[in-house]
């Protein structure tokens, strides 16, 4: 994205969507694809195309020192989740009437577990927006098709399985302008049409379509404020680090300007409206459950913060600031990325630039126990840059995290950390996600381009692929499910099956032949 001297402001105003970089590029091509220019080490300025549109598709790089397996994927205008072997060939598909809204996960009993773009969506319009889960056998029954969309919540971005069977979910609920305010948000920040909060739910399926809510966390049973005394939730955010600012967002007022830009670029639909932009308060986009530990981690990209919090508590716990196996009820545990969000630090202290797909490093893979987050819109002399980081969480002897008594939470530094180099340049400003291989390698998807990549430690590519396919799922009104223009190969995130994978036991998977047709390519040769 090219740097002027709006940069700040515009960073902030973007980020209340995905991107400051990504809208200024596309201001200023002008053209039908986004181009980045970024300084090479001898100092020309190579571009960058954003969307990938004119990049060879396929497979590019597949070295014996790859984790050997199947790549798992959903386009995010398609109907179609595919299963691809390390030569890029297509094994397995699913296939759905309608497209994903972010997380697509493989179950051990060979299932699938999708979010999906519910069409009928009444209050809620914001990148990611979903309102339903369905689970697809490994022969493509459904088997389970859970709405939950109305005008006080709608699902959003992701899942995670539980061990149990139940699922836990991102939803965005409805608080009015008038509940904003005494929650001690802003009144310069309050739309009329209210702010939409996240709340987590933990679904027990119940037949084809039903769902039980067994478990609940809701931000606004958490919130702190300094700018009203005489609001019950007054206090120092410094001083109450388990609590959320509720004024620390990195959100500004969208212009109409602005807000045409983003339509512009497909990113928000053409019915959204400025208000709409300024009610996502958090914008969570990531979920990731730890059995061991029992607990959460969030992905809040509008903190530009990592969150984790308690799942061992009761749903009246979890409101609270005491129960639980950490004893903190539902509060913040730990919390990564920007410590001005609570008072300990400004702008140069902040780590995280509105990243995606907060994930632990599971058991049996190098840096177990430590978190990967990949941060999206990272900037340095040479312009835009996107991140995949590990840290490791500092904790104390019982395991509890170590809350600093003044400063920043740790680490200082990510353990380890991937940004490309010249030669193999990536930014991706929005969607996206990272895992550890247990081969130690870090498996990367590049959404805005739908490439997938693998890196070893030391930053070499040994794997990577640009999915060729697109999708043309349509909504009622004949618009896209995700109103991303260009980037017709986008894809929310990609995960590793290894070849022991429980899902894949007795099942012989050989490349289809033919392989599915690229959809979009073929229509437009049909007009």
């Amino acid at each position: 994205m090219l740097k002027n001297e709006t940069e700040s402001k515009v960073r902030q105003t973007l980020a209340t969507l995905f991107s400051a970089f990504l809208l200024l590029t596309l201001a200023a091509c002008g053209g039908d694809n986004a181009n980045v220019e970024t300084p090479s080490d001898d100092g020309s300025k190579p571009d960058f195309d954003l969307a990938g549109a004119n990049e060879p598709r396929g497979i590019r790089t597949n070295q014996p020192s790859a984790q050997p397996g199947y790549t798992l994927f959903g386009p995010i205008l398609s109907d179609t989740t595919y299963l691809i072997d390390n030569a890029g060939q297509v094994v397995h598909t699913w296939k759905a009437e309608l497209a994903p809204s972010g997380g697509i996960y493989l179950l051990d009993n060979g299932n699938l577990l999708r979010t999906a773009r519910e069409p009928d969506v009444e209050r809620f319009e914001g990148g990611g927006q979903g309102g339903r889960i369905q689970e697809f056998t490994w022969e493509g029954e459904l088997v389970w098709n859970f709405r939950f969309a109305s005008d006080q919540h709608l699902l959003h971005h992701d899942i995670a399985r539980l061990p149990n069977g139940n699922v836990l979910a991102i939803a965005w609920e409805h608080k009015s302008a008038e509940d904003s305010r005494w929650a001690g948000r802003d009144p310069d920040k309050v739309p009329e049409a209210g702010m939409w909060p996240d709340m987590i739910v933990e679904i027990e399926p119940q037949g084809l379509t039903d769902g039980k809510i067994v478990w609940e966390w809701h931000a606004w049973d958490h919130l702190i404020q300094n700018i009203n005394p005489r609001l019950e939730n007054y206090g120092d955010p410094s001083e109450h680090l388990g609590r959320i600012d509720v004024n620390a967002d990195l959100t500004e007022e969208t212009t109409a300007e602005e807000l045409e830009n983003l339509k512009t670029l497909g990113y928000v639909s053409d019915d959204t409206t400025e208000e709409d932009l300024r009610s996502d308060l958090f914008h969570t986009n990531g979920i990731d459950y730890n059995a061991e530990l029992n607990q959460i981690a969030l992905s809040v990209p509008r903190f530009s913060e990592i969150w984790i919090i308690d799942h061992s508590t009761t749903t009246e716990e979890a409101a609270g600031s005491s129960g639980g196996r950490w004893g903190k009820g539902g509060e913040i545990l730990y919390r990564w990325g920007n410590p001005a969000a609570y008072g300990r630090g400004d702008e140069s202290a902040r780590q995280l630039f509105f990243q995606h797909d907060a994930r632990w490093i599971p058991e049996g893979s190098p840096g177990a126990g430590n978190l990967t987050v990949f941060s999206n819109d990272m900037k340095d002399d040479t312009g835009p840059y996107s991140a995949v980081y590990e840290i490791t969480p500092p904790t104390a002897d019982d395991g509890s995290y170590v809350v600093p008594e003044e400063g920043a939470f740790g680490p200082a530094e990510p353990t380890w950390s991937y940004r490309g180099t010249a030669e193999a340049f990536f930014f991706a400003p929005f969607i996206s996600g990272a895992e550890r291989l247990p081969n130690g390698n870090t498996l990367i998807c590049s959404g805005p381009q739908g490439r997938f990549f693998e890196v070893t430690p030391e930053g070499e590519i040994v794997w990577e692929f640009w999915d060729p396919r697109q999708g043309v799922v349509k909504l009622p009104d004949g618009s896209p499910p995700h109103p991303v223009d260009e980037f017709t190969h986008a894809v929310f995130r990609a995960t590793r099956i290894l070849p022991d994978h429980p899902a894949l036991s007795g099942r012989e998977l050989q490349p289809f032949d033919p392989q599915p047709p690229i959809v979009a390519a073929a229509e437009d040769a049909a007009e």
